[in-house]
């Protein structure tokens, strides 16, 4: 009877280390939102997810081998890959401390006591090892693993994040690379026009059916029309500097292909999920829903140091002093509680449960941008069909008026200042009929994007892939 009274108190204890004071995360409640705003004019499958490569709806075999590329030699995505790699180092020294930790311990040395009448000098030596456990009764240890398992998912959250601006960030550098091209082509030939009418209007000059005005006017129009040619080829350059970056080279040492918009085709049937889905989909959310979590943890941590911290010790040790030597044996509890700290742990709890409100301010916020990344991007594809269709009108109306302007100048029925300036007319829609059509295939490149590009569990795939390899 006296034995069971005796070891009742460690009973309790072990029973006690089963709490975990502090709250249990849970998810944010999804948003019951339905909609976004007004749907634009290209097909969008709503309620649907992404799947497979968001960029292959472009149709262009040419960006997929370069987004491949970018994702094999990306060095942002290996620093990302490297830090959760790091991260999930620190989750498992984290849980080392759940178990017994032991240790080995010997010492040896040589001393004097004074004893008897004479002075002793005799060699000591002590070796054995030594076993220790945190009980962890109110759960602080747990909850500390919690948030550096918290911190491993926020990890891998920033790398599906660093892989959608990847590829988002690819595709929309080529889109303008090919953009350039269209628009260094189309003032080419405008070039190719304005040499022509210079020697039409030169040789009117010389027969005397003109004058020298009309001479230096188009002479002017060939001197302007070549000054749009340095800004397009800046643009040109810069997008294929980007390319090369993008994919973990140096400008000089990579030359990304060149592209064309005749390359691409624009995305007709989009899957676009619900509002209510979106924090499964876009990795920033679910960025914000880990710092959540870390959070959370951290609220626990800081509860579980208001309570007393229990350990027990146990240590077995040959020692030895002078001639004699023994084998020593100890087994110990030790129990420290906080009692004044003049409020530190107080405050410093008070302190994780706004550091907590302040994280779901934060996740709330990111929900609520993200609803309108999407939905603005939905309006600008919509409005962007209705600017190129009047751009296309603008085009055949300047065409058919160059094209009249042209015949009159010849018959002299008009003067070359009119044909001039039909020709502006014309290059001002060409070159805005190419933007217009830029504009939507970034658009929806940015929807893609907005919407998560299919990135949520990019990285496990990566992870499978690499296990297979190894095992291969």
């Amino acid at each position: 009877m006296k034995a069971s009274m005796r070891f009742t108190p460690l009973a309790m204890l072990v029973m006690l280390s089963a709490c975990t004071v502090g709250p249990d995360f849970q998810r944010p409640a999804e948003s019951p939102s339905q909609h976004y705003d007004q749907a634009a004019e290209q097909h969008f499958a709503m309620g649907q997810r992404l799947n497979g490569d968001w960029w292959s709806a472009f149709r262009s075999p040419k960006l997929d081998q370069l987004v491949r590329r970018a994702i094999d030699g990306n060095l942002e995505l290996a620093a990302a890959d490297a830090t959760l790699r790091q991260a999930a180092a620190s989750v498992a020294a984290a849980e080392g401390v759940l178990y017994p930790q032991v240790d080995f311990g010997a010492s040896a040395g040589r001393q004097r006591t004074h004893n008897g009448p004479e002075p002793v000098v005799s060699n000591f030596y002590g070796i054995g090892p030594r076993v220790a456990f945190d009980l962890d009764v109110f759960g602080g240890n747990k909850r500390a693993v919690e948030q550096q398992q918290a911190l491993t998912d926020l990890q891998k959250h920033r790398y599906e994040a660093a892989w959608l601006t990847l590829t988002g960030d690819v595709a929309s550098q080529a889109l303008l690379l090919a953009s350039a091209n269209a628009q260094i082509q189309a003032v080419e030939t405008l070039l190719a026009n304005d040499a022509k009418n210079l020697d039409l209007v030169r040789r009117a000059q010389a027969s005397g059916s003109t004058t020298q005005i009309d001479v230096s006017l188009a002479e002017t129009r060939l001197a302007q029309d070549h000054t749009l040619l340095p800004p397009l080829a800046q643009q040109r350059d810069a997008a294929r500097h980007a390319l090369s970056i993008l994919a973990g080279k140096g400008p000089a040492d990579w030359i990304a292909p060149d592209f064309s918009l005749d390359e691409f085709a624009l995305p007709s049937n989009i899957p676009v999920s619900l509002p209510s889905a979106m924090a499964h989909t876009r990795p920033d959310i679910l960025q914000a829903e880990s710092e959540l979590h870390i959070a959370s943890a951290a609220v626990g941590v800081a509860t579980a140091n208001l309570y007393p911290h229990v350990e027990l010790s146990a240590s077995l040790m040959q020692a030895a002093s002078g001639n004699g030597g023994a084998a020593l044996w100890g087994f110990a509890a030790g129990l420290t509680a906080p009692i004044f700290n003049g409020g530190t742990l107080k405050a410093e709890r008070e302190g994780a449960v706004e550091g907590y409100n302040a994280s779901l301010a934060r996740y709330q916020q990111t929900v609520i941008q993200s609803f309108g990344q999407v939905a603005d991007t939905l309006q600008a594809l919509n409005h962007g069909a209705e600017q190129n269709l009047a751009q296309d009108d603008a085009l055949r109306a300047a065409d058919t008026s160059l094209r009249l302007n042209r015949q009159a100048y010849t018959q002299g029925e008009t003067s070359l200042l009119q044909v001039l300036e039909a020709e502006r007319a014309y290059q001002q829609a060409l070159l805005g009929q190419i933007q217009v059509k830029t504009a939507r295939y970034l658009d929806s490149v940015r929807l893609f994007v907005a919407l998560g590009g299919n990135s949520v569990g990019v990285l496990d795939q990566k992870l499978a892939a690499r296990k297979t390899s190894t095992l291969l």
